[in-house]
C-alpha cells in the first residue's frame, strides 16, 4: 500500500495500485528503474542519483501466469527463461559503462560481454545491483494472437482473418495503386494533366 492524492476527494488516502496484464509476449523485457531525478533543495535544479539496490530475479521459470487476465495456452504457457542482461556500471545517467550477460540459444552457456571481451560465466552472475534491462523468452512454445486462437478456433472464427500469410507467418503487402490524376480541360480548349498558375 503506498499514499497517494484522490484528485476527486482533495486529499491523500492510502491506495494499492495494481497492474494487470491480457497477455505477455513471446519475448519479455523489464526495464529496472535505476536512476532517480530529484530537485536539488539547495539549488532548485535536478539531482540524479542512481538506485544501486539489488534485485534478485529468476534465471529459469519466471511464472507471470499470476499477472495474466486473458486466456493462457498449455502449449505455449506464460513461463519463462532468461536469456540476456544489460548491466550498467557507473554513479550517474550521464556516465558509465554498460556490459551485458547473455545466454547462447544453441547450447544454453553464458556468457560477460564488455567491449571486446568475452568470457564464459553462469546464469546467477547476472543478479547484481547493475542489472538495469532483462530479457526473457518464452520457455515453451510460442502465444499467436494474445492467447486468443484456440477460443477464436472452438468458436470457428478465423483467428488469421483471412489474410494469406506464408509459412513464417508473415503477410504479404501489396503496394497500393497510384490514383493517375484526370486530365482538366482549360478555358482556351487545352488538355492539361495537372492544374496550376499561369
Amino acid at each position: 500500500q503506498y499514499h497517494g492524492y484522490c484528485s476527486n476527494c482533495k486529499e491523500n488516502v492510502r491506495a494499492s495500485k495494481v497492474i494487470s496484464l491480457w497477455t505477455t509476449p513471446d519475448i519479455l523485457i523489464f526495464h529496472l528503474k535505476r536512476f532517480t531525478f530529484d530537485t536539488c533543495k539547495r539549488r532548485g535544479g535536478l539531482v540524479r542519483s542512481k538506485v544501486d539496490d539489488t534485485v534478485d530475479f529468476p534465471i529459469d521459470g519466471l511464472d507471470m501466469s499470476p499477472y495474466i487476465l486473458g486466456p493462457t495456452d498449455d502449449g505455449a504457457p506464460p513461463i519463462y527463461k532468461l536469456f540476456g542482461v544489460s548491466e550498467h556500471s557507473g554513479s550517474t545517467a550521464n556516465s558509465g559503462h554498460y556490459t551485458a550477460t547473455v545466454r547462447n540459444s544453441k547450447d544454453g552457456k553464458w556468457y560477460h560481454c564488455n567491449d571486446s571481451h568475452v568470457g564464459s560465466t553462469f546464469g546467477e552472475a547476472s543478479i547484481t545491483k547493475g542489472a538495469y534491462l532483462l530479457f526473457y523468452q518464452r520457455s515453451k512454445g510460442q502465444l499467436k494472437w494474445g492467447g486468443m486462437e484456440k477460443a477464436m478456433t472452438k468458436y470457428k472464427l478465423d483467428p488469421k482473418g483471412a489474410i494469406a500469410q506464408d509459412v513464417d507467418g508473415f503477410i504479404e503487402v501489396k503496394s497500393k495503386k497510384k490514383k493517375t490524376k484526370k486530365p482538366v480541360a482549360s478555358l482556351n480548349g487545352s488538355v492539361s494533366g495537372r492544374r496550376g498558375k499561369r
